[in-house]
């Protein structure tokens, strides 16, 4: 019996551009596993279509007039009706406070604009598949920002205190997953199957309450299991 195909990711792109829009959606609708199923100028818009198209995931620019794509971001987050979905964040500002912005509003992925059309289209198969994705360039300056801050995570990021209910093993497999190794990268490391290191994310994000692994990066990073390596990175 044959399977049948998994259905295509359901996008949503929110740009204040109209040229830009378009050349997303034209790329997007190349990939056969994508479709293309709204575009948004304004972050309200893009929170509106986010419920009414059924999207999957949302391609959400930042700056945008009367509601920003952070903002926008965090409303998609809170909304218990869009708990299936994604948002990952393409701008042309990878600055420490839109990065660090973006991932306590709930974005599940961070990339720049200059990124290459391939990169865009696994970032949206990563990011809808329930992983999370950094760009490479600002991920130090992250970890170095969240560092720096001295306010309590706020709702939603376990609290540096619950890493205490992780196994021995967990804390390894959370340390492999802050510096940035996807399950059979980090599976490879610990000598364990892909399939065991998965099950110890679920039960990690489980156990801390995580919404997603870039919740797991910040709580690995404020607990100190994993200290930065450097301070600074250039894109």
């Amino acid at each position: 019996m044959t399977t049948p195909p998994d259905p295509p990711i359901r996008v949503l792109l929110a740009d204040d551009q109209t040229l830009v829009r378009s050349a997303f959606a034209m790329l997007v609708s190349s990939a056969r596993d994508m479709d293309v199923v709204g575009q948004a100028g304004t972050g309200r818009e893009a929170v509106e279509l986010a419920r009414t198209a059924r999207a999957d995931l949302v391609v959400m620019d930042i700056r945008m007039p009367d509601l920003d794509g952070i903002e926008a971001t965090r409303r998609i987050a809170a909304d218990e009706d869009l708990a299936g979905v994604k948002v990952l964040v393409l701008t042309t500002y990878d600055t420490d406070e839109h990065i660090v912005e973006a991932l306590r509003a709930g974005a599940s992925g961070f990339l720049v604009k200059d990124t290459r059309p391939a990169e865009l289209l696994d970032a949206i198969r990563t990011v809808a598949a329930g992983e999370s994705l950094l760009s490479p360039g600002p991920t130090a300056r992250l970890i170095a920002r969240v560092l720096r801050l001295p306010e309590a995570p706020p709702p939603g990021v376990p609290a540096p205190a619950a890493l205490a209910a992780l196994s021995e093993r967990e804390r390894q497999v959370l340390a492999l997953v802050a510096r940035g190794l996807n399950n059979a990268e980090a599976a490879q490391t610990l000598g364990l199957s892909p399939l065991t290191t998965k099950t110890h994310v679920s039960r990690i994000m489980g156990k801390l309450g995580a919404r997603d692994r870039a919740q797991l990066v910040i709580a690995a990073y404020e607990s100190g299991l994993v200290t930065p390596t450097c301070r600074s990175e250039s894109p």
